[in-house]
């Protein structure tokens, strides 16, 4: 019998000159959780920062494991198989939060399955769980500009910092992406969906 527990996975890179880039939204919505919900992040096998909580939202408990792969964006997916496995959790008892430039900033959307859309970490995910019947709690940083130099500019787009505006804003967004996780797992990806993706 598979686990009664989640497992949230914020993606990112580990690493001080990471922090705070647009490809680290995962991470800063898993600290924000942990925050919320006092998980204290040890490691597992040198895999990821990883912790246990409860969520108890009106009398109704939800018991979750938190992790941030530490394995860089595109080994993602050694991150969440290796712990899915280890604690028997199925894939519709995963939450995955990315980054995603194809969303405004300060858009959300919450989907399951669909095509990992150019982003190496969800590639990596879907092939070491061999599906890709989990949720993903997108992000949105917004594109960098089209061009020539497409590629060059997205990886310095994604590894790049937020604009002041934005970063002020941080907080609120932040929150909203740990309610859209916590709405997958109160009340199912359907609900999550009514509630974010069109706003």
């Amino acid at each position: 019998m598979a686990s009664e527990f989640w497992l949230v996975a914020g993606l990112g890179n580990p690493g001080k000159k990471y922090e705070g880039t647009r490809h680290n939204m995962g991470f800063m919505v898993a600290d924000a959780l942990a925050e919320r919900w006092s998980v204290a992040f040890h490691d597992h096998k040198g895999l990821a920062d990883f912790g246990k909580g409860v969520m108890n939202l009106e009398g109704r408990f939800v018991k979750f494991f938190l992790a941030k792969p530490l394995t860089y964006m595109n080994d993602s997916g050694d991150a969440v198989s290796s712990i899915s496995a280890y604690y028997d959790i199925a894939p519709d008892h995963i939450v995955v939060i990315h980054d995603d430039m194809d969303l405004d900033f300060r858009r959300i959307k919450v989907k399951a399955g669909g095509s990992a859309g150019g982003h190496n970490g969800i590639r990596s995910i879907d092939k070491s769980l061999g599906t890709n019947a989990y949720a993903r709690v997108r992000m949105g940083t917004g594109h960098a500009e089209r061009g020539a130099h497409a590629h060059e500019n997205t990886v310095n787009w994604v590894l790049g910092g937020f604009a002041p505006a934005q970063r002020k804003a941080m907080p609120d967004f932040l929150a909203d992406g740990a309610d859209a996780v916590e709405t997958v797992m109160f009340d199912g990806l359907n609900k999550a969906q009514e509630r974010f993706n069109g706003r």
